[in-house]
Parts: structure tokens; sequence; C-alpha cells
């Protein structure tokens, strides 16, 4: 949105501020400005002059030689080859000396063109008679400027020579571009801004005052209105301006509209497009004479018909477009642009302005449908204050008495379904610096709210809201608008506060970050999978048809079938992509995924399904179960697991090889399981390799960690003693449990249990096995004397003994 600062100052009249102050303080306070356009940038010494006398320049057919009074005691020569130039004509002069923004065709240097005292074709010339191009600009903010000439005051404006030509061309003025949030509609009008600048500089804001218009008749006896969709139409305005005399609107108004980018046509149309930009409403005017039974009906329109509007195009509507009709036909569509059928033309008598408001949504809508976006639909579409309406068309009729234009019929028409209820916001002083970080008084806060028209009702401690602040809703919003008028930039830095900023990692992030940290120190490297994929899997991995594993989310809108459910366990994403690196001859592959399953609740979905974030990690190449299974225990004693897992091989999970496979429990926990694929699976996916997986359920293991107790210990200070075993027992005796005795029976001393061999052979029975283990033995605060070691040892024979375990000799 452009706005010229003259017409900001005309609502501000103390604001003195230089263009970029005043720039940087709106824009600080939140109105952000793009950037602004000195409309004098590179004029220097450009004056009002009257040509006296103009005579043939005698060495040049096409010059003429002009004596221009410019306020002075004597005129000044000029020679011109303008072709438009002529005696008794007051015309723009830059004097000796003086500077101008470029040269006729329109070329604009950065720094302008000076121009000096010369001679052309030997007549001396004492500066030069401008063109609008010459200024900087064209036809379209001058559009009664010549097409091909000098520019030329038009008969009967109040200048004379001497004056400032820029002052009486309006180009004393800057234009600033703003960048309007969406939800700030009460900004897309000159009004809104100044009010804007007024509370950002502290200064009285002034509305123009519009008085009472009508000339005794009644606007109903000329027109009647009925709205038959409330719902898209809450509020209809129209009041009704006969003998309608068309002109030039006054200077000041054409400056003021050309400065927002808006050409100049007619004293009718300039007042409607002026006070579209000063209250940000927009109106239209209908030729009373062309509306059928002189009513107004405004409903949807009907899926197939169709409407020329007012650029010639016949428009297709469907039964979601609202129109404005007259007791015929349609003859404007509602918030975007009227019809040919009811357009002003210059025999036009007496008008019907309209000022309404209309569902923003819909206007979007209907515009877009339509291919058809206007100054109007582009204001509609943001939803208007329905009490702008009243004041807009007030306004717009005080204009027309100012003007001439015309003979303002008294009263309105106003069709007003339900009128919006007063906002109100509790007014909190200390929840507000809380909030912000601040110390201001409450005095200071309320200070901020009179020229923003927030009202306070102290009994109630509440502030009330006016109808065009639709971005006023809470408590928070209140805050905001101390802070930017006490001032962003004078907020102290504080550091936030409140449990939901600990500034740390949850403690479920954490785990599943050192999950990471364990699985690369060991080898392997991330992976990631879609957590969409094809039921097709279930039949790879060997499911059966009735395992719960097949109960799957279904995407309603999938990709493909390969991307159809949600998955609910991270295998196939893993075997995929160590078939991906088998394929492409990798070798030693090692990869790992933090993958999230999704297990429903229940088949139709009911709610959200169940989230479990799992740790998948496998490998081919060097290695095998036992180093899964290293890898595995490493990660849980890394988390704050006291003591190792029990593993058990329940040979539920057809996707692994029946005998290499294994169920992680820790107490009652169930944290995983792990083991080698199953040959078939693996030829499924394309995996030629024997592969090793495993899968942490980090939701069951999380609560049995502690990140947060692990304690460093020093270097032992007493020796330690080893004792080697070497056991004979049956093939079917799992070494878990062995190793689970040596532990127990060991107790506080045992410092490291390791295995270090296993022996099957013809030196040993049939169906027995040798393991040999190593055991440390210290105390922290002694050194072991003979007895407490052999005591330990009795212990563990005794236990052995009872599971039909024996030395080997």
């Amino acid at each position: 949105m452009k706005t010229s600062y003259n017409w900001i100052k005309s609502y501000v009249p103390g604001l003195k501020a230089g263009d970029q102050e005043y720039f940087d303080k709106m824009t600080l306070s939140g109105t952000k400005l793009e950037g602004f356009a000195p409309l004098d940038k590179n004029l220097e010494k450009i004056v009002v002059g009257h040509i006296d006398k103009l005579e043939s320049h005698p060495d040049a057919d096409k010059l003429v030689v002009c004596q221009v009074n410019v306020g002075g005691p004597e005129p000044i020569q000029i020679v011109t080859g303008a072709p438009n130039a002529a005696a008794g004509q007051t015309v723009v002069v830059v004097l000796d000396g003086g500077k101008v923004a470029g040269d006729h065709d329109g070329h604009l240097p950065e720094d302008g063109v000076v121009i000096k005292a010369g001679a052309l074709r030997g007549v001396p010339s004492q500066g030069m008679m401008c063109s609008v191009e010459e200024l900087g600009f064209d036809r379209n903010f001058f559009p009664e400027a010549p097409e091909n000439g000098i520019y030329v005051f038009p008969e009967g404006s109040p200048v004379k020579p001497g004056d400032d030509a820029l002052e009486a061309l309006g180009l004393r003025d800057t234009v600033f571009e703003y960048e309007i949030t969406s939800n700030r509609v009460d900004c897309y009008s000159v009004m809104g801004i100044a009010r804007e600048a007024a509370a950002t500089f502290r200064l009285p804001f002034q509305a123009p005052v519009v008085p009472e218009t009508g000339n005794g008749e009644k606007a109903a006896d000329y027109i009647t209105v009925e709205v038959k969709d409330a719902e898209l139409c809450p509020r209809y305005v129209a009041r009704v301006v006969k003998n309608i005399k068309f002109g030039p609107s006054p200077a000041w108004m054409q400056q003021r509209l050309r400065a927002s980018g808006i050409r100049p046509i007619n004293n009718l149309v300039d007042i409607t497009n002026y006070v579209m930009e000063e209250y940000g409403q927009p109106m239209h005017a209908f030729d009373y004479e062309q509306i059928a039974g002189k009513k107004i009906l405004v409903k949807r329109a009907a899926k197939g018909d169709k409407f020329v509007t007012l650029d010639g195009q016949e428009r297709q509507l469907d039964e979601n477009m609202l129109m404005i009709c007259d007791g015929e036909k349609p003859i404007g569509i509602a918030g975007i642009m009227g019809g040919e059928n009811s357009k002003i033309t210059d025999n036009v008598h007496t008008v019907v302005f309209e000022s309404a408001c209309f569902n923003g949504v819909n206007v979007r809508l209907s515009a877009k449908r339509l291919g058809l976006r206007t100054d109007a639909s582009g204001k509609f579409e943001k939803g208007l204050d329905p009490e702008n309406a009243l004041a807009a068309i007030n306004r717009a009729c005080a204009l027309v008495e100012e003007l001439g234009c015309g003979e303002v019929v008294s009263g309105c028409v106003d069709v007003y379904a339900t009128k919006p209820v007063q906002r109100e916001i509790p007014f909190r002083p200390d929840w507000i610096n809380g909030l912000l970080g601040t110390d201001l008084s409450e005095e200071t806060m309320l200070s901020y709210f009179p020229p923003l028209e927030l009202a306070y009702d102290a009994a109630r401690r509440v502030v009330k809201v006016p109808t065009f602040r639709q971005d006023l809703e809470c408590e928070a919003d209140l805050a905001e608008e101390v802070a930017r008028f006490y001032g962003y930039d004078k907020i102290p830095v504080t550091l936030p506060r409140g449990e939901a900023t600990p500034g740390k990692l949850s403690y479920k992030t954490r785990v599943e970050k050192l999950a990471g940290q364990v699985m690369e120190y060991a080898g392997y490297s991330e992976s990631m999978n879609f957590s969409f994929e094809s039921p097709k899997v279930w039949d790879k991995l060997r499911l059966p048809g009735d395992s719960p594993l097949r109960q799957a989310v279904t995407i309603s809108n999938p990709l493909g079938e390969d991307y159809s459910i949600m998955r609910t366990l991270p295998l196939a994403g893993m075997l995929g992509s160590l078939a991906t690196n088998a394929n492409r001859r990798n070798k030693n592959v090692k990869l790992y995924e933090l993958a999230m399953i999704y297990h429903p609740k229940a088949l139709p979905l009911t709610e959200l399904p169940e989230e479990r974030r799992q740790l998948c990690f496998g490998f081919f190449g060097e290695g095998d179960f036992f180093n899964l299974k290293a890898t595995a225990e490493a990660f849980l004693k890394k988390a704050g697991l006291k003591d190792i897992p029990e593993y058990e091989n329940t040979g539920a999970y057809p996707f692994f090889h029946p005998g290499r496979q294994a169920v992680l429990r820790y107490g009652s926990a169930e944290l995983g399981y792990l083991g080698e694929i199953h040959p078939l699976v693996g030829e499924a996916f394309g995996l030629n390799e024997r592969a090793y997986v495993a899968v942490l359920d980090l939701p069951a293991i999380v609560p049995l960690t502690n990140l947060d107790q692990q304690k460093f210990e020093g270097i032992a200070r007493f020796p330690s003693v080893s004792r080697d075993l070497a056991l004979v027992m049956d093939k079917a005796t799992p070494v878990g449990q062995v190793e689970k005795l040596l532990r127990q029976r060991s107790g506080k001393i045992l410092e490291s249990l390791e295995l270090f061999d296993v022996y099957e052979g013809e030196q040993l029975e049939a169906g027995k096995k040798s393991v040999a283990y190593k055991l440390v033995l210290r105390a922290p605060d002694r050194t072991l004397e003979e007895k407490d070691i052999s005591t330990v040892m009795n212990k563990i024979l005794n236990g052995l003994e009872q599971m039909g375990i024996s030395l080997r000799s």
C-alpha cells in the first residue's frame, strides 16, 4: 500500500518528522515500511512562470524565443522547441543552475540533469520550461498534461509567477510504501496509517469532520434494499445523489490520488476512489435510472448464469457467488466489480452509492474463480469492519456537496443484520510486564491506548476494543500494543523462564541420542527409511496371516501401493538398505536407524495410533550373532542398566533363523529381539549375504536407564585376583544361565567375567561341551585374603554342581 505523507499529516497536524525518521520509527512501532520516494527528488529551483511574449527564432524554424515572467523585476528569456508553447500560458520553469529529474524522453539519470544558461543557435536562453517527463513523471500521474510539450497550468489555477511550482503541482510530498499484514485490515486505509503515526509520535489524531448532508428528501423513497444472504453480506448501506454534475476534482484530491497510484478521472469517480483509500472502504455507484424496480437485491447467483462486467468481459457465475441485483437482473458482483448494464455514463442524472460489508473469504474465492481481482476485492477479502460502511458513505456524500458534484438526498437505507459485539480484553499490567520482561507503570501503558481509540474501563479493568481492530483478541495482543509503542529496542534482554524452556534435551531424546552415539562408535552408519511401506513386505518377512503386525494404518491418499501403509516393524527398511549395499558390492556394511513404528489401537481407526521409537541395527560381512549381541549390551550398559539382559530363544520371529534368534529380557520387561535373518527372507529382499539384525524398543528401555546417576570411579587402589574355570556341561545348557550364577555367587567383589574358550570334541563325552571363564576379583577397600577368595569359589562350585556342571579335569 502507498500513501502520501502530506495526506497522513493532514490527520496528524503536529507531525514534523523527516522522511527517514518517519520510516524508521513507523517500522519499529510495527507498521513496516518497504521504502519511500520523495516526489521532488532531483528537482531544484523550479518556479511558476508566465509567458508574456513569444517570437520566432531568427535562425531556427522549430524554435521560439519567449519572454517569461518568473516573479523577478525583469522577465527572463527562454528558447524552447515545445510545439505547444504560446503567449499567455502559465508554465513550469527551471531557472539557471536548477535541476530536473530527466529529459523529455523520460530518461532519469540517478543524479538528475543540471540546467545552465546558454545559447541556442546564437540566441541566449536563461532557463528551461519543463514537461512532466522532465519532472520525472508521465501522463498517468498528470493526465491533463499534453502528450508532447511543456506542462501548462489549467486556466483558473491559483498560481502566480515566482511561486514554487513543485508546491503548486503537489510534488512537495513523499510517497511511502507499506507492507501491511493481512490481520491489520484497518491499516489498509490512510486513516488507519495516520492513527498508527499519531500513536508512534505521541501526537493527537484528528479524523476528518463529516457534516450531515441531505436536501430534506428520504433515500428510502428512492430505493429499497433486501439482503437474502446475511452471512455473506452483514451490512449494506445505500444513499442517493441526484442532479449529478461532472467535472474535474480539485487539485488537492487529484494530488493525493496520484500519490496513491490512482489516476484521477472525474469528480464522481475520484470521490469513490478517495474514500476507498481514506477509509479503506470500497464503494460503488450505480446509475439510478438503470435499476429496475428501484430495488436492490443481494443474493447468490444461480449456477451457469452469465454476467458482463464493467470491463466488457462476460463472466461465468456459480451458486457460491454473491450478486447485487435489481428487480429484474444482476447489476454487479458483490465486492469485485459492477456490471456494464448499470455503469455511470456522462448522461447520468441520479446515482445510488453502495457501501457494504461482504464476507472476505467468499469475495476472495469468487475473485479467484472468475480470474478477476480488483482494488475493491483486495480490500474486501481481508474482512472489513461493518461499522465503517456508514461512516464511509457519509464521507463520500459530504465530499459530493463540498465539490458541487450533485444534490445529496437525506438519509440512507441501512440493512444491518447482526451488529458485532464490542470485544473486551482484561488489563493486567503485571502480567504484561512479566510477558515482556519490562517494568512499565500502569499509567505508561494506558497512555498508549487513546491514540489507538482503545477505551479503558477502570472500574472493570478491561480495555474495550473498537470494531476496526479485528486483530486484538487476547491479552498477548494487548501486550504487543504496549511493546511496539514503548519500543522494541528499549525492551531489556532477559533469559526465558518457565518449565517449558529448561534449556536442555528431554530425557527420552538424550537416550535416543546416546543410542546413535553408541552405534556410530561401534562402526554403524545411520540410515533413514520411509515410514510408509507396502503390505507385500509382510509376506517377504514370512509373517503369519493372523499376526498382529499385519494390522496397520492404511494411508487414505497414498503415492502408490508401495507406500500405502504405516510400518508396524522396522525390518523391511533395514533389509532393503542392506540389500542395496550388498548388490552394489559393498563389503562389511553396518547400518542403524532410529525408526518410528505405528500400531493402531483399533481398526478402523477411532484415535491416533501408538507411535514407538525403535533402535534397529544390522550388518552383513565380518561378524556373527555374538557381535550383534555385544553391541546391544554395550548400548544398554552405557544407558545405565547394571545387569546383563537375559536371552531366550522363543522361536517367535519367522523372519529370523530358527536356532539363531533371541528375545532380550530385563527382569519382567521385554526390551527387543535380535537374530540372523532367515535365508528365505534374505532371498525375498534380494540379500544373498548372511545378515544379522537387532531391534531394541526404546520406550521399554528408557524407564530402566540411569543417565544422570553414573559416576566416575578412580583407579583401583588394591590388587586383583584372577581365577580360571573350565566347566563341562550339556550342550543344551545356555551359557547365559552359567554367567548369571557366576555373577550372583561372586557378589560385589567380582570385577569382570570373560568367556575365553568353548570346546566340543573327542576328549569330551557325547552331548557335552567345555566352557572356560576368567574371573577377576577385587575389593574396593582392602586386599583380598585367601579365605575371601575360597568362600566365593566354594559358593560358585556348589551352585554349578546343583546345575549338573563339573570342573574339567
